[in-house]
This record gives C-alpha cells, structure tokens and sequence, in this order.
C-alpha cells in the first residue's frame, strides 16, 4: 500500500512514507500506519533525521495541527523565535515570511533559546510557482566536516546571541510579536525563567543577550551534533550591500545590531 524509499540515497535523507496505492490517502491512513509502526518511524528518524510523508492530503493548518498532535501529544508556540511569521492557530505558524529571493541559511531550530522543539513538522498548503524547498543536512556530518580546531573554539567560548527588539517601530522584529505579549513583566518573568540577560532600553526597546553551546549531544543516539545559529545571527550573512548599510547605520557599533553573535 505504501512504499519506503531514502529521497537522496548519497545523503541518506530524508526517509519517504509514500502512498502509492492508487487511491487517496486520509489523515486517518497516515496516523493507523504511524501507529502500527512506531518504532520502526523512530528508529528511522533518528538515523535519518526527517521523514517525508508523500500522498497522505495533509494540506491545511488543521490537518497538521491533528498530526502532530496525534503523534507528540501537543505543539509548541514560536514565543521568542526570531523569524518573521504568522500564527495561524495554537502551535501552527507560517514559514518564515521573507521575500522569495532571499536565501535562509541552514540553522538548529531555537538553538538560541533554552527550549527548542524536539521535531519540527511543515506542510505545504499553498504550492509555489518555482523552487520552494526546504534543504535539509545531518547536524552529525555537519560537526564532523568542520576543523578539529574550529569545534574545539566553539565548544570552549561557546556563543553569545544579542538581540535588539525594538518597541513597535524599528528594523527587525519587535518584543511584543517575538514573546506574543504587550506585558512586560511576562517578557521579564519569561527571561529569568530562561536565563536570558534583558535590559528594557530608554527608546521601548528590549536587548536580549544569552549564552548557549555550539555542540549538544543527542538525547536518544548519544551522538554529538553541531547545534547553534551563530552564523546566522551574524551580521555578515546578509549579502554584503546590506552588512554594509547595517554596519554604516548603526555607525559600526555591533552592539547595537537588531541581532548578532559572537563568542560567549
């Protein structure tokens, strides 16, 4: 009824459950067979670390929504994500709202927080015209192509997130639509409870900064993967037109950055 495949065999992600029975598959199809074979889909995710659904309908916010719910038992909201994106109901949220022509680079979901997501689940409910993919990479083979040195400095400073939210008009995304909340004193209970250093700014901005690994170990293999957003947090991986009009805004003070990283 449903055939198992690897997408790309020379990267041996992601692992495909595709519906090839030649009749329309339900969302009740997918979550009998994910039951039936659970521990066969866990053992495969951790080797493979995505699995692709082909064929199952799953097209609409309220479709995942039940998914995910059916297979984690609840969904997790995007309070401090640092993407632009809309909620579209509890735990569903828009891909990241940036024009088509810009490139997101490669990033360990919320490795900036103290709480991440332990899966994260997309669906495509409006096809693009062109292009539209999501790439995926294997955080293990990520770690193990960079220099020992490179990992060794990592993992010894670790790295340091800034984030500088402005209070309702300002460049990058403001505290209110990053914590979904308009009281500051849940933004201050919020950031001790995570151990965010915050700083309530004299414009009605908010400076967040926090310090978290470059490598963790997984919870279930035991293997140690590269798990940070420091590259993306970094100024300098906007085209350089805009590095240099960020740099020449904010009169060079990198401090002052809507983001940055640096060492910890």
């Amino acid at each position: 009824m449903y055939k198992t495949y690897l997408l790309d065999e020379a990267h041996k992600l992601p692992f495909v459950i595709e519906n090839d029975s030649g009749r329309p598959a339900t969302v009740e199809d997918l979550l009998q067979w994910y039951h039936a074979h659970q521990p066969y889909l866990a053992e495969k995710l951790c080797k493979h670390g995505a699995l692709l659904w082909r064929g199952f309908g799953i097209n609409t916010s309220s479709l995942l929504e039940r998914v995910v719910r059916a297979v984690t038992g609840d969904l997790m909201d995007y309070v401090d994500g640092n993407s632009p994106r809309t909620k579209v109901q509890a735990g569903v949220y828009t891909s990241t709202e940036y024009p088509p022509e810009y490139f997101i680079s490669l990033h360990n979901e919320l490795s900036y927080s103290e709480k991440w997501p332990r899966w994260q689940f997309f669906c495509c409910a409006i096809a693009p015209h062109q292009g539209g993919e999501t790439p995926l990479a294997d955080s293990r083979t990520l770690l193990q192509k960079l220099s020992a040195a490179t990992v060794q400095t990592f993992q010894q400073k670790q790295v340091k997130y800034i984030r500088n939210l402005h209070g309702g008009r300002g460049m990058g995304p403001s505290w209110q639509k990053t914590f979904e909340t308009d009281d500051p004193a849940t933004v201050n209970a919020y950031c001790a409870a995570r151990h965010m250093t915050h700083e309530w700014l004299p414009n009605g901005g908010l400076r967040l900064s926090q310090v978290r690994p470059a490598t963790l170990i997984h919870p279930v293999t035991g293997e140690e993967v590269w798990f940070n957003q420091a590259d993306q947090f970094h100024p300098s991986t906007h085209p350089k037109a805009i590095y240099d009009s960020l740099l020449k805004l904010y009169q060079g003070k990198a401090e002052n950055l809507p983001q940055n990283a640096t060492f910890g």
